[in-house]
């Protein structure tokens, strides 16, 4: 076997970001290196490999169990295989799977020997100035998961950089010095999370964060310096979505092909391949899912200049089918209160995620005015937005699906 080209992360985001990758300039990237001679080929790993979480000084896996879902809480295999491999770290939420997350994680904690053998997050939502909201939140959660202390704790879902005014900051000191919860942070996803990284780097406070990141946004130039910024503050960085999930007939546009790894495998392997990320949360719903992105964190191979560059041309090819949530650009050129972004959200998980009930069920609560489209003229919210999405036909599409 041949070991990979050793061009860096740092090199091919460099040149992403200078080219406007992430918009399409794929043909500015560097060609690969010439291989390496023959070596004898690395050893994989035994457990999952284990990164320093930011300043914390804990390490944890660099593959994180995302615990949107409910489990069995007589024997789940999801859960036991992922300890098995070294997947000790529990990503779980108050509302993940309606609460039963919470309380279908219990008899597994239970079944490894006791609360002390696995790294739990959850997390829960507020509305801005609702400190008491969070406060009574973080007892919640323990109380469903009948613990008496969490690992960190995230403000879950932020979108308002208010969340990061002092009230939250002493908050999270007060959670900490409780010790209702080790470590204190937020996650975020939607159209203001730049602005809440870069918040967090200038304020302190925040142990980790958990936000939106994947291959497609290499070269974004304004995430990137948010990152650098927390990085250089010690601030844990976690990353989520790392699929950039599109419709799969779009996907296979392109035919990404390697001989050692599948499309989601290497999707994976572009994250890590960022340094200044520490780990990747996945939702791995299934024994298949879990042992393939178990393989490839175990694998010492990483990506070769070429599969960045499919990768790359992915991202270009499908920019239109995905959505990054970015509400503030293209919702205020449709009248009424139509909620452009959580349709198209939805959609993405009947198409992208095989979780066609649950994405029905999200759109159908929504109130019937944020997803009419009946009379709704979306040409100027379509040529605002920046990835090029025909929005009048994604939000049919969401209608016809999930209605």
């Amino acid at each position: 076997m041949k070991k990979k080209d050793g061009t860096s992360r740092r090199q091919f985001l460099k040149t992403a970001a200078v080219s406007g990758a992430g918009l399409g300039m794929a043909g500015a990237l560097p060609t690969a290196a010439a291989p390496a001679a023959e070596t004898a080929p690395p050893t994989p790993a035994t457990k999952v490999p284990r990164k320093t979480l930011g300043s914390t000084g804990e390490k944890i896996p660099i593959l994180l169990l995302g615990c949107a879902q409910r489990f069995d809480d007589k024997y789940d295999k999801i859960l036991h295989r992922s300890y098995k491999a070294g997947v000790d770290y529990l990503d779980t939420a108050h509302v993940y799977a309606d609460g039963w997350s919470h309380k279908t994680i219990v008899p597994f904690l239970e079944q490894i020997g006791g609360r002390k053998n696995v790294w739990i997050t959850s997390k829960f939502p507020a509305k801005p100035g609702d400190v008491p909201g969070f406060e009574k939140g973080l007892d919640t959660c323990l109380s469903e998961l009948q613990t008496d202390y969490l690992d960190l704790f995230f403000m879950h879902a932020l979108n308002d950089p208010k969340h990061l005014d002092p009230e939250y900051i002493k908050m999270g000191e007060g959670m900490r010095k409780s010790k209702k919860t080790r470590f204190f942070g937020f996650s975020c996803h939607g159209d203001r999370m730049v602005e809440l990284l870069n918040k967090a780097a200038k304020v302190g406070g925040i142990d980790a964060i958990m936000f939106r990141y994947s291959f497609a946004q290499y070269g974004d130039l304004e995430l990137n310096k948010a990152i650098d910024a927390l990085k250089k503050q010690g601030v844990g960085l976690i990353a989520m979505k790392t699929q950039d999930s599109v419709p799969k007939d779009q996907a296979e546009v392109v035919q990404f092909k390697s001989k050692d790894f599948n499309l989601a495998q290497a999707k994976l392997k572009a994250v890590w391949a960022d340094e200044r990320i520490d780990s990747a949360v996945s939702h791995m719903d299934n024994t298949t899912k879990l042992k393939e992105n178990v393989d490839a964190a175990l694998s010492p191979i990483q990506l070769s200049m070429n599969e960045f560059q499919q990768l790359q041309r992915l991202a270009t090819a499908t920019a239109a089918y995905s959505c990054h949530g970015c509400s503030q650009i293209c919702e205020p050129h449709v009248p009424g209160e139509t909620k452009i972004a959580d349709a198209l959200r939805f959609l993405m998980y009947h198409e992208s995620y095989g979780e066609q009930d649950k994405a029905r069920t999200l759109f159908n609560r929504m109130t019937p005015a944020e997803r009419t489209i009946e009379g709704v003229d979306f040409t100027r919210a379509a040529a605002a937005c920046p990835r090029g999405i025909d929005i009048a036909s994604r939000m049919r599409q969401a209608v016809d699906r999930l209605a």
